[in-house]
């Protein structure tokens, strides 16, 4: 329990580098901006696709998969139950095989190996499978016997799918999304993080509601001045610095073309064209940077007027007197 604990600890930090975020981010949110899960269900969907190999892998290969019960519905033939014997050398006298089709009594008892118990958690994912897809079998077996290798491979493409959505619907129950994020969690790093890290740092910053924008206070107090700094006419939030503030105006109807909401189901969070005008007008309009390093400025509303040549006074010619000379 330590371990996990130290080890979640630092996976928190791992989270926080990826996304540039502040300290002051929740956890959760967290996880769902840096698309990756808690350390609890990441554990979990390791062993879920170890278990996957071990039970669709052929005996033949791998030693763990022959020890497995004859109820194992696998395409591979298991092994004689004494060849098992080196795997069990020191456990109780009383070591039984995990049987497939029983479920596990609750509370667990040890009275199998462990490898039997990960690997019998793949069953929540073979409804509708009478046997197991093997893969890499075209090694080892003649593939008259077996169906199909390339039916196989998707059959075992499809188990890996289940495994994934099962973590992704876990992971949105342990999730509590916040009155502003609505989000939802992904194991599939999201296209605004390949523009660099300074810009999606910013924009992963603005979608969480801790950045240096007014009305998302980081630092200071709920009760800080919240209204735009530039405009001094609205709370200073994602949409209305990219959308509302009158000092953007003139780089908006430049610059964000198609561009028309930054809600969750927003379009622009999967086109990368969309991104790249988004991280454009950041940029050119330093929204969402500390304004003491970037300080804001209004573009003029008109072109200025072509610079004048100087000029040049006419020369001054002084008449000497003969008295002077």
């Amino acid at each position: 329990m330590g371990t996990t604990t130290r080890l979640n600890t630092f996976w928190h930090k791992v989270q926080r580098w990826t996304t540039n975020c502040f300290s002051t981010t929740p956890t959760g949110l967290l996880s769902v901006e840096s698309c990756l899960p808690p350390v609890s269900l990441l554990i979990t969907h390791r062993q879920w696709l170890a278990a996957l190999r071990i039970v669709c892998s052929p005996s033949i290969v791998n030693p763990a998969t022959a020890h497995h019960h004859a109820s194992c519905p696998s395409l591979s033939v298991p092994r004689a139950p004494d060849t098992t014997r080196a795997l069990t050398w020191g456990l109780s006298s009383v070591y039984l095989p995990l049987h497939w089709r029983t479920p596990r009594p609750v509370p667990p008892i040890r009275n199998h190996l462990p490898v039997d118990a990960v690997a019998h958690r793949t069953l929540l994912f073979t409804h509708g499978l009478s046997k197991m897809p093997l893969i890499n079998s075209h090694l080892v077996f003649p593939t008259s016997t077996l169906p199909s290798q390339p039916l196989m491979n998707n059959t075992y493409s499809a188990l890996n799918k289940r495994v994934r959505e099962a973590i992704l619907e876990e992971w949105a129950s342990l999730f509590l999304a916040l009155g502003y994020y609505h989000h939802s969690p992904t194991l599939t790093p999201r296209p605004f993080m390949g523009l660099g890290k300074l810009i999606a740092g910013r924009i992963h910053q603005m979608r969480a509601g801790k950045s240096y924008l007014a009305a998302h206070p980081t630092w200071g107090s709920p009760d800080a001045y919240t209204s735009c700094l530039r405009c001094r006419l609205e709370p200073e939030t994602f949409e209305h610095a990219i959308f509302s503030c009158p000092s953007k105006q003139h780089a908006r109807s430049r610059l964000l073309h198609g561009v028309t909401d930054v809600g969750h189901q927003a379009p622009l969070w999967i086109s990368l064209p969309l991104l790249k005008r988004l991280a454009t007008i950041i940029i050119v309009t330093s929204t969402g940077f500390p304004h003491t390093i970037f300080p804001p400025t209004t573009p003029p509303s008109s072109p200025p007027l072509p610079l004048s040549p100087p000029r040049v006074p006419p020369p001054v010619f002084h008449v000497f007197s003969l008295a002077e000379v």
